[in-house]
């Protein structure tokens, strides 16, 4: 584990935040008219789950904490845990409900996903910065709405509610931003 400055810090790294690993959500620089400059994060507590905010000051160092990663195939949910499967060696990695939280919707049978882990026990999970879903559930269109960029809502397979075009229908296949749960484009 190393030093690193508030600089450096940026969301999905983990640190050392009174003795314990907590993961940084968010990050936001504000540099005011008169003051130094300093940094307002959202920090998740590992052991706990728990998110806090605090304010770093510009040029701070902290400890990083090294998370090791293990890529493996999300397999099912058993009722409490999500299981993954690690494709060579067939090692299962059972990840808590409660560290998925809503990121839920963008699991997908047979998917790659990265698991986190500390002390060798699950933290954090990494999505695909896009997930192919089917589109289950349309709303109807109005034959010539299709000139505008207005969005309708949407069901995916997945159980994921979000805005799409008007020209989609039920069936399609489309890509989804798991960042923010915005449509992308049609699957080609």
């Amino acid at each position: 584990m190393g030093m690193i400055s508030t600089a450096q810090f940026k969301k999905g790294i983990y640190i050392l935040f009174h003795d314990e690993p907590h993961m940084v959500m968010d990050i936001t620089f504000v540099s005011p008219g008169k003051g130094s400059a300093f940094y307002r994060t959202k920090l998740k507590n590992l052991y706990t789950g728990r998110v806090l905010e605090y304010t770093y000051k510009s040029g701070e160092k902290v400890e990083e904490v090294l998370v090791e990663t293990h890529e493996a195939e999300y397999s099912y949910f058993d009722g409490s845990n999500y299981v993954f499967i690690e494709p060579r060696t067939f090692e299962q990695y059972s990840v808590a409900a409660e560290i998925i939280g809503d990121d839920k919707v963008y699991l997908k049978e047979g998917l790659l996903y990265r698991i986190k882990f500390y002390e060798d026990q699950p933290v954090g999970l990494t999505l695909p910065k896009t997930i192919v879903c089917t589109v289950i559930e349309a709303e109807n269109s109005v034959k010539g709405d299709t000139a505008t960029s207005a969005m309708k809502n949407a069901v995916l397979d997945t159980g994921a509610k979000i805005l799409v075009p008007l020209f989609i229908k039920a069936g399609e296949e489309i890509l989804v931003n798991t960042e923010n749960g915005s449509y992308v484009s049609r699957k080609n």
